[in-house]
């Protein structure tokens, strides 16, 4: 019996201990408006450079798959002017499949050039969104501390 009333007393002391000490540590953790602001700042951030790294994606497989078809065109003309030659085709006619080759090559090229910038901003987004995130995990131990 003395037993159990040790445990109960015991059981009640640190429960009023807890009690009495929650104020205290929830005056510890609270967050003033200004930090609060600046945390949602930083979440509006990491969003964004979430959705910019989206749209990023959905550009290089788009250019990518832009490339494949100019280089599938390219293939088609090499055929043609090969075709055109084998069978005697005029002068005009085969001039035209030689322009419409080196078309195909600046639009290859240009399609090179651009996959490449989308694929640096890509890495420049994802470079920004770390930052962003330290920024924010940052805040928030400087908030929680104060």
């Amino acid at each position: 019996m003395i037993i159990n009333k040790s445990f109960v007393s015991s059981g009640l002391l640190a429960a009023s201990l807890v009690i009495l000490s929650a104020p205290a540590m929830a005056a510890e953790s609270v967050i003033n408006p200004a930090e609060k602001a600046e945390l949602r700042h930083d979440r509006r951030e990491i969003h964004r450079d979430r959705r910019e790294i989206k749209q990023n994606r959905k550009e290089i497989l788009g250019d990518r798959k832009e490339l494949q078809g100019d280089r599938k065109e390219l293939v088609r003309d090499r055929q043609e002017l090969r075709r055109d030659i084998k069978s005697g085709a005029g002068k005009a006619e085969i001039a035209q499949d030689r322009k419409e080759i080196r078309d195909d090559r600046k639009e290859i090229a240009g399609d090179r050039v651009e996959l490449a910038r989308d694929v640096k901003e890509q890495k420049s987004d994802k470079q920004e969104l770390r930052q962003d995130r330290k920024e924010f995990h940052r805040d928030l131990k400087s908030a929680v501390k104060n």
